[in-house]
């Protein structure tokens, strides 16, 4: 393709969809020509109040295809709808950049994932905490440990969000740590081979379901991620993207998840870049893999790896044993 900015149709216009419009709007690289919402006055809404310029909009992605030349798609529909819309733009011809998670289940995913080979067309997840400067530094501090042993994360906050996640069965692990078990799978360069994990709500707990969890994956090689995490831990909350350690042959590298990573003995910062970050990245990285061909870090295929880890802890935490991932995976 050429360096012409990516005309992109946008489905979905709830308040995670605002946040990408504004990041397409941002970006020097991308062009908004439609927008997609069941809800249509919504979308007409959204359109006059919260862009530069007017654009089409409709409650389907095919009336809007031919009418705008699009060139791509971004998914920011409910999960239970990404692979609907996902499959139609596909299979339409269109690459697609879908926010996370890839679907509600391992099945569904990898089934999406299929559609993507079959299209030979570019499925990517937005994971945006990949895209982050400080994690970035923080992989490449890892790649410099040798054999790695052990990542730890921990993660402790306090949120009041009230709606669904509030009576989810384990809202912990299924909406939040998806972003944790990711990271590690960016930091490790691999995928986990099993899982044990407990889950449990405090007795002030203002969730319905599991607010705190512990899992211990084991990664090819003997490596161990250890998560503990939890939604009601009120006072010295961690940062949003957890308090991070990494321990290999060669030392440890820290991160506190809103400052600049450190390594060594005595700790030294690491350097830290200056790429787009979040959303923003994840729109950068999508147009260069649709310009020039090349894999994304997170295409569908690798990231029902992501999705699994989540099934598998809830898995673990239900039955109270080891699973392996093969379980989930049905490798």
């Amino acid at each position: 393709m050429s360096d012409a900015p990516l005309r992109i149709i946008q489905v979905g216009a709830g308040s995670m969809g605002r946040t990408w419009l504004h990041t397409i709007a941002n970006s020097p690289d991308t062009d908004l020509v439609g927008l997609v919402d069941l809800d249509l006055g919504l979308a007409q809404r959204i359109s006059e109040d919260e862009l530069a310029a007017l654009v089409p909009v409709a409650r389907s992605l095919t009336e809007l295809k031919e009418l705008t030349g699009a060139d791509a798609v971004v998914n920011v529909t409910v999960p239970g709808a990404h692979n609907v819309v996902n499959e139609e733009a596909l299979r339409a011809g269109l690459p697609v950049l879908c926010e996370k998670p890839i679907a509600p289940t391992v099945a569904d995913a990898q089934y999406i994932a299929g559609v993507a080979e079959e299209t030979g067309q570019l499925l990517m997840i937005s994971q945006s905490r990949r895209y982050l400067n400080q994690f970035t530094a923080l992989r490449q501090a890892t790649a410099e440990l040798g054999r790695i042993a052990s990542v730890s994360c921990e993660f402790a906050k306090a949120p009041h969000f009230g709606g669904f996640r509030e009576e989810m069965p384990h809202p912990l692990l299924v909406d939040m740590a998806i972003h944790q078990f990711d990271s590690t799978r960016a930091l490790l360069g691999a995928d986990p081979v099993s899982v044990y994990c407990e889950s449990y709500n405090p007795g002030w707990s203002w969730f319905a379901g599991d607010a705190a969890a512990t899992a211990i994956f084991e990664f090819p090689g003997g490596a161990r991620f250890v998560f503990r995490g939890s939604w009601v831990a009120p006072g010295q909350e961690t940062s949003w993207n957890s308090h991070w350690r990494v321990s290999g042959e060669r030392g440890t590298a820290l991160w506190d998840g809103d400052n600049t990573p450190s390594t060594g003995d005595p700790l030294q910062p690491v350097a830290v870049g200056q790429e787009p970050e979040q959303t923003a990245g994840s729109l950068a990285e999508f147009v260069a893999c649709v310009r020039t061909g090349t894999p994304s870090q997170s295409d569908a295929r690798g990231n029902v790896a992501s999705l699994a880890m989540v099934e598998a802890a809830v898995r673990s935490a239900t039955e109270r044993r080891r699973v392996e991932l093969g379980e989930v995976v049905g490798g």
